[in-house]
């Protein structure tokens, strides 16, 4: 098939739009990236990378400068919520790289992102234009005009919407969503390490379960920082941003009764922000023409499988592999990307929000009912279920 190189525009500079954008720029495509930020800067919270995304970031050049900012976990864990009783849920680190060819790291978001947009500048220095901020398109005869709320327009022949959980290039393709309040909010800060005792400080991601609540917690950028996240099942916030400060007072009342170590975490967060976790039903199709979606625009997903960033990852480098695979025909590309994507996608938000109700059954508010439904849920066979079609998955072998 002859091969065409056609421009690609990218609305969104995320982790999922420069992954994307660097992807296509290995192959040989030409990438401009609009991001509605003056600065590129990302939220400052954590991501899980399974070997799935990082074999990605392997093929993009990336991860070696990601893991020398990143941790690299030794494995995960389950601690009840009261007495801090600890069930080993799986081994990492070695492991990861031993069952799967790659690590298991935690990271920073903004180190993420720093690597990408250093990777994606060094393919085309004037790839990224700050301060763009993308409010719709019009495509006509195979071309896509992306319209910024400055006035200006720009022109390609492919759009790819990365432009987030309220993505506009969605609603222009779909209308607007209809997300439904998942009745669950949920905590975030970073606390620096150095404010925790030493017991706490360790290379392990930690899981605390209990009946309508748990905690996260997994060390970031270089063990000097630890992620928290505490989810509680409220109905008085629905309110759908990273950005809504909160008290450590009213974070510590949602975790009344649980463990010192939560409420140490707590207690030495320097700012706590609280979001409503809102769900929405997978997307049957997100292509249309020359205009397609990527990531949270396509498939935003509740943070209980730690896979959301893992996905965006994956959809950028599929999404090169499309445009390789079909000589840069858009449409014929973007269709494949869709198609090599929709079924896995929807499979992790469906597997997310099962998540929900696991982490917070109402066995785990006593030790006997605990053990017992921690012996089920996480027995070796049921981990192995809802984690191992993740893990294998290889960008650059999956059929598309």
């Amino acid at each position: 098939m002859p091969r065409r190189t056609p421009h690609v525009l990218i609305a969104g500079g995320g982790i999922g739009g420069l992954t994307a954008a660097l992807a296509l720029l290995h192959r040989g495509f030409d990438v401009d990236v609009y991001e509605q930020a003056s600065e590129l800067k990302e939220v400052g919270a954590g991501v899980q990378l399974s070997a799935n995304g990082n074999r990605a970031l392997h093929e993009l050049g990336v991860l070696d400068a990601l893991r020398t900012l990143a941790c690299e976990t030794a494995g995960k864990e389950i601690r009840l919520w009261n007495s801090g009783q600890t069930w080993k849920l799986f081994d990492l680190g070695a492991v990861s790289v031993e069952r799967y060819g790659f690590p298991y790291l935690t990271v920073y978001r903004p180190d993420l992102l720093d690597v990408l947009a250093q990777a994606v500048r060094r393919q085309k220095r004037g790839a990224i234009h700050l301060g763009s901020r993308c409010v719709g398109f019009a495509q006509d005869g195979g071309r896509v005009t992306l319209k910024l709320e400055n006035g200006e327009e720009t022109t390609g022949e492919a759009l790819i919407g990365a432009d987030g959980v309220h993505s506009r290039i969605r609603q222009a393709l779909f209308g607007p969503d209809r997300p439904k309040f998942t009745g669950v909010m949920a905590w975030r800060g970073t606390v620096p390490m150095s404010r925790l005792p030493a017991h706490m400080a360790r290379m392990v991601a930690t899981n605390w379960v209990g009946a309508g609540s748990h905690v996260v917690h997994y060390p970031l950028h270089r063990g000097e920082l630890m992620n928290f996240v505490g989810v509680v099942e409220r109905d008085d916030w629905r309110v759908e941003s990273w950005t809504a400060r909160g008290s450590a007072d009213e974070c510590a009342a949602d975790f009344d009764g649980w463990h010192d170590d939560v409420h140490c975490l707590i207690r030495n967060a320097p700012s706590l922000f609280k979001w409503a976790l809102l769900g929405r039903d997978p997307m049957d199709r997100w292509t249309v023409g020359n205009v397609s979606l990527l990531g949270d625009a396509c498939h935003p997903t509740l943070p209980f499988l730690a896979q959301g960033a893992v996905m965006a990852i994956e959809d950028g480098y599929i999404l090169a592999r499309c445009f390789d695979r079909t000589g840069g025909e858009p449409a014929s590309a973007l269709a494949r990307y869709e198609n090599a994507r929709r079924e896995r996608t929807r499979r992790m938000v469906i597997g997310s929000n099962e998540n929900t109700a696991r982490f917070h059954n109402p066995k785990l508010a006593e030790p006997a009912g605990a053990q017992e439904y921690v012996d089920s849920e996480w027995s070796e066979e049921r981990i192995r279920n809802r984690y191992e079609w993740l893990f294998t998955y290889d960008v650059t072998k999956v059929e598309i």
